[in-house]
């Protein structure tokens, strides 16, 4: 191999357990985001459902 290569690659690949960790961690982050935003959205729908509901209720005992 050629030396400059060697040298690169050593320099490169000192730092990639770092860039790799890093990685995860932002990947982790968004995964944690993405379930709680998810749960929360379950949460609202459910909320949006019963007032619908209870918004038909009133309605129809208007009537």
């Amino acid at each position: 191999m050629n030396p400059v290569l060697s040298e690169i690659y050593s320099t490169v690949l000192g730092g990639a357990p770092y860039v790799i960790a890093a990685y995860a961690l932002i990947f982790a982050i968004l995964m944690v985001y993405v379930i709680m935003t998810t749960l929360k959205l379950k949460n609202t729908e459910k909320k949006l459902d019963a007032l619908e509901e209870h918004v038909e209720e009133l309605l129809a005992a208007k009537k």
